[in-house]
């Protein structure tokens, strides 16, 4: 108790309302546990505000735009197709605002408290929670820190209405003539994306060889094909160097494979990571242990360095994804109720909803081998599925990964149409110990990009029917 200031006493408090807090607090609730969650900004955190929601429905709105003005080889033809840029934005928030206060509806219908305000520890046991007006302290049993993350600064492209970040490309109130993105990694990659099927002329300037470094070559060239295809200027072993401002757009100055180049554009998009939000949460002082990038070091139960402290999604190690986030948030829950719950990342499937879409689970070949497995790569084709025919969306591969005495599924990689869906049928397998035999066995719907997933178990056991071995 903090001396001469009543305190809130909770069993768990929960900091940040994103997919790892608010999934973390209904759990803690559902096991019994008087439960309160801060959040100093709008419910459902980056993701359903300004991260994973909004630029799915801007990316699907860029595409809604582009089938529209390029399906002439399937014999629709439309003529003055035009983008309503605030329309596009209205419908973007309507989205968001219906996700964010289903979130807020279901932390109330299970009893968990909701706190607006900034969050700062006083003790291992009690925070300072304070608003623009006023300050109250909350004693807790157990603490989960679910803060998320915010995208990383370069000291030279400081934000501002023409140099944004991903929350302000989502926010704009036009589409760009032209847009310079800095980093090809996923998020860069997905709103060039977004942009260029909407007719914006954008560069991506990447610093090494190849975009989407964390997938296979393959697959990140297939992304980049059909990108090119569509106007998008890749400048690879790019280096940007500095931006000059005006009222109506910017001049970026980068240094491409030793050659200096200045590029003109509306706005310059920096996509170059994130870092965890755990520099203003008063970590140190009570003694959480944070390694060099500020990242909160944690157990296999998502517990920190003081026992009843806990830290989950973005703040901890591993990929920043939002289905992370709250698996782990699960975990961490059921740790405080006594429960044996660990964090077993056998199966994180990672997806990039670029085009054409991109999803990974498990090992890749190359990381098989690496850890030792005597694996099996199998691929089959997109271009011969009848339903990836009929969606006239044939560019991209399944490749599954098992291991060769005994056909164990221990990975996959998907690009194509649908890969997202598709691969957490690929995650279950491996989750659950599956052979490829078990899959090929497994009666597929016809015609079905599902299909695909099947046909590739058949290739692994050397008996495809529908392409020749």
């Amino acid at each position: 108790m903090v001396v001469g200031d009543f305190a809130n006493e909770v069993d768990t408090l929960v900091i940040g309302s994103g997919p790892g807090g608010y999934v973390a607090a209904i759990r803690a609730a559902q096991l019994g546990q008087k439960v309160t969650i801060v959040e100093k900004g709008e419910m459902g955190g980056v993701c359903l505000n300004v991260g994973c929601i909004p630029s799915k429905a801007l990316i699907a709105a860029g595409h809604r735009y582009h089938n529209a003005k390029h399906s002439e080889d399937m014999g629709i033809i439309a003529e003055k197709v035009s983008v309503n840029f605030e329309k596009v934005q209205e419908w973007k928030a309507s989205v968001v605002k219906k996700l964010t206060g289903g979130v807020e509806g279901l932390l109330k219908g299970n009893k968990v408290e909701i706190v607006r305000g900034e969050a700062y520890f006083a003790s291992e046991n009690s925070v300072r929670i304070m608003d623009e007006k006023s300050a109250q302290t909350y004693n807790f049993k157990h603490c989960i820190i679910a803060t998320g993350s915010r995208p990383i600064e370069i000291p030279a492209f400081k934000y501002t209405d023409r140099v944004i970040n991903s929350t302000g490309a989502l926010a704009l109130k036009e589409v760009p003539k032209k847009l310079v993105v800095i980093g090809g990694g996923y998020i860069g990659i997905e709103l060039a994306g977004a942009y260029s099927n909407m007719g914006t002329e954008v560069v991506v300037l990447e610093g090494s060889k190849q975009i989407l470094g964390g997938f296979e070559k393959q697959m990140a060239k297939l992304v980049e094909r059909r990108l090119k295809k569509n106007g998008v200027d890749f400048k690879m072993e790019a280096m940007a160097k500095g931006v000059e401002q005006s009222e109506t757009g910017v001049k970026v100055t980068a240094e491409v494979k030793g050659k200096e180049e200045v590029i003109e554009a509306d706005y310059c998009l920096v996509t170059v990571g994130r870092k965890p939000n755990t520099d203003e949460l008063g970590l140190e002082q009570i003694g959480v242990e944070l390694n060099d990038r500020g990242v909160v070091k944690i157990d296999k139960q998502c517990r920190t360095s003081v026992s009843n402290i806990f830290a989950i999604g973005d703040v901890v190690e591993g990929p920043p994804l939002a289905h992370k986030a709250s698996y782990e948030g699960k975990i961490a829950a059921e740790a405080i109720a006594g429960e044996k719950s660990e964090v077993d990342y056998l199966a994180i499937p990672a997806v990039v909803f670029s085009d054409p879409e991109l999803a990974s689970v498990g090992y890749t070949e190359a990381e098989a081998k690496e850890a030792g497995f005597d694996v099996v790569a199998s691929k089959f084709p997109f271009a011969a599925n009848g339903r990836a025919l009929s969606l006239n969306e044939t560019d991209g591969f399944m490749k599954l990964i098992t291991r060769k005495d005994d056909g164990l599924v221990v990975g996959a990689q998907i690009a194509g149409p649908n890969a997202s869906d598709m691969i957490a049928e690929l995650g279950l397998a491996i989750e659950t110990g599956m052979t490829a035999e078990d899959i090929a066995l497994t009666i597929h719907a016809h015609p079905s990009l599902g299909e695909i997933t099947m046909e590739a178990a058949e290739v692994a056991l050397g008996t495809p029917i529908h392409i020749v071995k």
